[in-house]
């Protein structure tokens, strides 16, 4: 009898598995059935490089550039806030900190992971948009930096969560060896732990990332929401995931724009699944 439930237990686990992977599928597959349409009008170049974005227009102008660049912008802002501050705090709560203050600070984390993204949106509206307008002096608040600002604090439970348990899967003898040695404390985290848990953390800081990227409500309430090609961090931008949400339910379903917003969709696809596999390679690599 206790065979016959571990068959069907372990079953069960390889149909939800295989699931999984068929629903991805069949996304992708819807993605490319109503996205590719758009390419029997537009060049997948002028696509993908086209400078202007206006899909109502008369001729529609369909370049998806200003909205890549808006949303690498965005990202490459938030990784470089979230991930020197998430490593530093996951190895603060690994190798540093008391049990008491690292169990409050893994609570705080877990929490801040909690918090819907429309609530943190507006309160970037209230209280971050007008701080970047007036200590920058530039025209609006609505800025990639905003979004960059708020899409860290999103991203940091990702990172600091796996970095740490990265940090706590090297074997304790690592740090004993190099304390035995001669080496302080910080030496011994700095150059056996971090080196040791480094695919870990790569694989976080990628994970990360893909939260980030794929995020659409933070961004959509504080970056502008402006598709011109950005030259600076305190200009408006719009993003890719912007774009869909704000512009899907007014598109005429079977148009051009329509199809346009599907091709933009699988072009976030293909990104956000990249950086998930790159990140599962990080997180498996063997030394």
């Amino acid at each position: 009898m206790r065979k016959f439930k571990e068959f069907i237990i372990e079953k069960l686990i390889l149909i939800c598995g295989l699931a999984s992977i068929f629903f991805v599928i069949l996304i992708f597959l819807f993605l490319l059935k109503e996205g590719l349409a758009v390419f029997k009008s537009v060049n997948l170049l002028k696509f993908l490089f086209g400078k202007n974005w206006y899909p109502i227009s008369e001729p529609a102008q369909l370049g998806i550039l200003p909205l890549i660049l808006g949303s690498l912008l965005v990202t490459i802002g938030a990784a470089v806030i979230s991930v020197p501050i998430g490593v530093a705090c996951a190895m603060y709560i690994a190798e540093v900190a008391p049990i008491k203050i690292k169990e409050v600070l893994k609570a705080g984390i877990e929490l801040l992971a909690a918090i819907p993204s429309v609530v943190l949106g507006f309160i970037g509206m209230v209280t971050l948009v007008p701080w970047v307008k007036a200590v920058f002096k530039v025209p609006t608040g609505l800025t990639a930096l905003s979004g960059s600002i708020m899409l860290a604090f999103m991203a940091m439970p990702t990172i600091v969560s796996i970095s740490e348990d990265a940090l706590y899967s090297v074997p304790k003898s690592y740090k004993e060896g190099a304390l035995a040695l001669g080496a302080t404390r910080w030496q011994a985290i700095w150059h056996v732990m971090l080196p040791a848990a480094s695919s870990g953390i790569l694989a976080a800081v990628m994970l990360g990332i893909g939260r980030v990227i794929g995020e659409t409500m933070a961004v959509m309430m504080i970056t502008g929401n402006s598709a011109v090609i950005p030259h600076s961090i305190l200009e408006p931008v719009r993003t890719l995931t912007a774009t869909i949400a704000a512009e899907m339910g007014e598109a005429v379903v079977g148009s051009e724009h329509y199809f346009a917003l599907f091709a933009v969709g699988i072009v976030l696809f293909v990104i956000s699944f990249a950086i998930n596999v790159t990140a599962d390679l990080f997180l498996h690599k063997k030394k």
